[in-house]
């Protein structure tokens, strides 16, 4: 068993957009992460059988892609595809990492592990719309999303044998959201929480160190946090709310975003849990220099003014054909709908 995965080499130092952290694994690509998450399990737990793993991104890709009765298939530009991906790998490489580092007795285990890696793989799920939703677009469902990916968990669970594990799925997957209070999430056995903890990081750290994150911040979370109803609404009081008056508005507002994430859930309620990653890469922790890179970054661009830096404009993986154009009609409609209401 090798004890660490190599990062690349100089020669192929420039990271391109849809890759992960490494410059290794296409995460835009549900073959080379499944491949790659598949490789490392079966490094981990040899005798695991792949079965439910392929059944996982199976399904995963038809859900995203339009493909699974009853779905729509994925139209959130920012919850794109190439997101969930993301964090599906950098989950995958925690709960191996953990395994790696932990007490023979606090161990996962191979079905623990598998049932991790499924809730991570669906943990943003129910942004996609069934058939019959009347939102016009899974942004819609941004305070609901985790609630609605716990049920689809379930489905998935259920359906591939693990039903044992659906409950307790359907309820660790509240770490990567903001339902459920973290003290209000039940399970059984510490070690679910300890797996909950691993996936609400790897949510956190893949989406912070993605190559674009600064412009995916700027030019697609924000239009998912206007239809949400995030960045601007109304009151109780039927004033207009503005939280975010724009995407550059939104990037000065990150720094102090990251730092909070940081404190309170990486290393506060998540107890630094990202730390089990650097058994993988030669006491290195890759996602959380990229991380700190990025912020060292978007500093210097505040300090400057020049957004013009931000110049990436990678593409974004949903069933739409023509994700960005839509989305901005849709935003402007909202926007003008919120400032019409009487």
């Amino acid at each position: 068993m090798s004890a660490a995965v190599s990062l690349p080499s100089v020669t192929s130092r420039f990271r391109r957009n849809d890759f992960d952290v490494t410059n290794t694994v296409q995460v835009s690509s549900t073959e080379a992460v499944q491949t790659a998450v598949t490789d490392l399990f079966k490094e981990q737990w040899p005798d695991i059988s792949t079965e439910r793993i392929t059944q996982a991104f199976e399904t995963l890709d038809a859900l995203f892609g339009g493909r699974l009765p009853g779905f729509h298939g994925v139209d959130t530009v920012y919850h794109d595809r190439q997101h969930t991906l993301d964090v599906t790998l950098a989950a995958a490489r925690l709960l191996v990492g953990y395994e790696r580092s932990g007490a023979s007795e606090a161990r996962l285990g191979t079905d623990r592990a598998l049932m991790g890696l499924v809730t991570a793989a669906f943990h943003d799920a129910g942004y996609i719309r069934e058939v019959g939703d009347t939102e016009p677009n899974g942004a819609r469902y941004t305070s609901s999303h985790v609630s609605r990916s716990a049920r689809l968990l379930s489905r998935f669970l259920t359906a591939v044998g693990m039903v044992e594990w659906a409950p307790i799925a359907s309820r660790i997957v509240h770490y990567t959201g903001y339902e459920v209070p973290f003290k209000d999430i039940q399970a059984p056995d510490a070690r679910d929480h300890l797996v909950g903890h691993l996936i609400g990081t790897a949510d956190l750290i893949a989406q912070m160190a993605d190559r674009c994150y600064l412009e995916k911040c700027r030019d697609r979370l924000y239009p998912e946090f206007v239809l949400a109803g995030v960045a601007i609404g109304r009151s109780h009081e039927g004033y207009v709310s503005t939280r975010y008056g724009s995407g550059l508005d939104l990037l000065r507002k990150t720094p102090s975003f990251v730092t909070a994430m940081r404190k309170d859930r990486l290393d506060g309620s998540f107890n630094g849990a990202y730390r089990y990653l650097n058994v993988l890469f030669e006491g290195r922790n890759p996602y959380m220099e990229t991380i700190d890179q990025h912020m060292a970054f978007l500093q210097k661009i505040l300090r400057s003014g020049n957004f013009s830096l931000l110049r990436r404009s990678p593409p974004v993986f949903t069933r739409d054909p023509d994700p960005l154009p839509n989305m901005r009609k849709l935003v402007l409609s909202h926007i003008k709908d919120v400032w019409s209401e009487s």
